[in-house]
């Protein structure tokens, strides 16, 4: 089992054995109302997170086709872009079942029928689809080489033009993360700072 330096148990765990105390968020998000179960052991279980939200309001999405939401917790950015556009079809996946199942009940209490939610370590619940974007707040906490992952492996799912887009606290990333994007990609874009954070593009 994953744990923090205090002894918590942490979010990337995959089968998280605290007692779940459950919680509900309720909010807005590119001008739509969202409500979303929380709960103990998932990331930002009270509230949705300044990166999350920034992640959301500059992400960039196709006008059509498929959009991944990989480690995507209680399932907040693929939820609001399934909802954005309904041309959409979008897959979520977490390694940590008590946030997919939360993401499963969260895709049903947003009535949004466009989105799936799959369990599993980062793009092994997906192999065999492509994708025309990708888009990341990853689990920073589980380590910078599991972030780099994240990052290197995702042209293997994605179609040709698909970009890939990642919220990063600019501190931890900033200098790290715009050569790995370059190296994968060959191109790194800034979409958007604010709050201590960032959200990169990389396109192929």
């Amino acid at each position: 089992m994953s744990r923090d330096n205090k002894g918590f148990e942490h979010y990337f765990a995959s089968a998280p054995k605290s007692e779940a105390r459950f919680g509900l968020v309720r909010t807005c998000l590119c001008g739509k109302s969202f409500e979303f179960l929380t709960a103990s052991s998932v990331f930002s279980k009270r509230r949705v997170d300044s990166g999350t939200r920034l992640l959301i309001e500059s992400m960039v999405l196709p006008k059509a086709g498929y959009v991944l939401d990989i480690g995507c917790g209680y399932g907040v950015v693929g939820i609001v872009a399934a909802a954005l556009n309904a041309k959409l079809s979008v897959v979520m996946t977490d390694v940590n079942m008590r946030a997919v199942r939360l993401a499963r009940r969260n895709v049903e209490l947003n009535q949004v029928v466009n989105a799936e939610v799959r369990y599993g370590y980062l793009y092994e619940p997906v192999e065999g689809l492509v994708f025309n974007c990708v888009l990341s707040n990853p689990p920073v906490s589980a380590g910078m080489d599991t972030v780099k992952a994240i990052v290197k492996e995702a042209p293997k799912i994605m179609a040709d033009k698909a970009s890939f887009q990642m919220v990063i606290r600019s501190k931890i990333g900033a200098k790290v993360l715009p050569s790995v994007f370059n190296e994968t990609f060959g191109n790194c874009a800034v979409l958007a700072r604010e709050s201590g954070y960032r959200v990169l593009m990389g396109s192929l």
